[in-house]
């Protein structure tokens, strides 16, 4: 959780200044870590940093004086963007860059590997733009490395109806981000033949027609008793996204555990007695744990932030069951990722 450089209090990760003592404050994504924002440059290790050209627009990171642009690493893998005259399309663009850059943190919290479209054939790049201000309808989805983001989806009402007439229990910008990368990182982390073959075994084979699997779903429905095996209904339809689904969900795991580590939690088993046998302590960073430890953790924790939300009159956070075999899906992702993490 990161602080203020000045002040030393908690800061999330989408402010530009502290609500403490105010101090500007800038995103450093090789620390991450936050720094104190100034317009004439800022020396971090020998390299000056700069503010992102996009600060007006919300973006709070910096950018490195050698990378030859003015925007920073989260805003240059943006490949297309509104026309700029669609103030109100620039301004949903704002909010989803929040989710944007959460997700970018992750990542690098992580230590997965980033090589942005223009530097390599398939590299990872976004195309953010409204269905609201486009001809024809923008589709979320991936294609070779690029991610495609409809911004109006950040208006609550329109995301809520499609969520309602989907009939799914979870639809959030900072979800779309997760899913749609999970589909990018198939095709980086899978590297070997048996890594491929493993992940057909768990998954399916990816090979199917899309096309036809998705008329499938949206004409019949996910198959009965789809709980027993798969993470949502959207999973079922096709091995591409039950891998997707999977992965969005390892992120959603991993980034709300850290976040209760780093805020201290403890679920002491004193005094919620005959609810757990044990304290529970969530943990910053589980590469070093099992699959089962981590979904241990979560399943205590999530019924904590669940019983949380419904004091507050709202839906559970994590409305989700997690069989057995979503647990194997779950610890295949858990083996990809963790031997990129920079603490082993």
């Amino acid at each position: 959780m990161p602080r203020c450089p000045r002040c030393g209090q908690f800061v999330f990760l989408d402010e530009l200044g502290c609500r403490h003592c105010d101090a500007p404050l800038g995103y450093h994504p090789p620390s991450l870590s936050y720094q104190l924002a100034d317009s004439a440059g800022i020396e971090i290790d020998g390299e000056r940093w700069f503010p992102c050209g996009n600060r007006a627009w919300g973006c709070n990171w910096l950018v490195d004086e050698s990378a030859g642009t003015g925007r920073c690493f989260s805003c240059s893998t943006s490949r297309r963007l509104p026309p700029q005259s669609d103030t109100v399309a620039w301004e949903k663009l704002a909010d989803a860059g929040v989710a944007k850059r959460r997700l970018m943190v992750q990542l690098f919290e992580l230590g997965l590997p980033i090589t942005p479209y223009y530097e390599q054939e398939g590299g990872l790049g976004f195309d953010l733009l409204s269905s609201l201000s486009e001809n024809a309808p923008v589709m979320i989805g991936h294609a070779n490395g690029i991610i495609t983001i409809d911004l109006a989806e950040t208006l609550d009402a329109r995301r809520e109806a499609l969520r309602v007439s989907l009939g799914e229990p979870y639809r959030t910008m900072l979800g779309h981000f997760r899913h749609e990368i999970g589909h990018y990182y198939q095709r980086v982390l899978l590297t070997t033949d048996a890594l491929w073959d493993e992940c057909r075994a768990l998954f399916g084979d990816e090979r199917a027609s899309y096309r036809e699997a998705l008329d499938r779903h949206y004409s019949v429905g996910a198959p009965e008793g789809w709980r027993t095996s798969f993470i949502s209904e959207y999973a079922t339809m096709h091995p591409w996204e039950d891998f997707a689904e999977c992965f969005a969900h390892y992120l959603h795991i991993r980034n709300t555990l850290a976040t209760a580590a780093a805020a201290g939690m403890v679920l002491d088993a004193s005094r919620v007695s005959g609810i757990v046998d044990h304290d529970i302590v969530p943990d910053a960073d589980y590469t070093q744990e099992t699959t089962e430890q981590m979904l241990h953790d979560w399943e205590w924790v999530s019924l904590f932030f669940n019983r949380v939300n419904r004091a507050m009159g709202q839906r559970d956070l994590y409305p989700f069951e997690l069989s057995q075999p979503v647990h194997a899906k779950l610890d295949f992702i858990h083996r990809l990722v963790t031997p990129y993490s920079p603490t082993r």
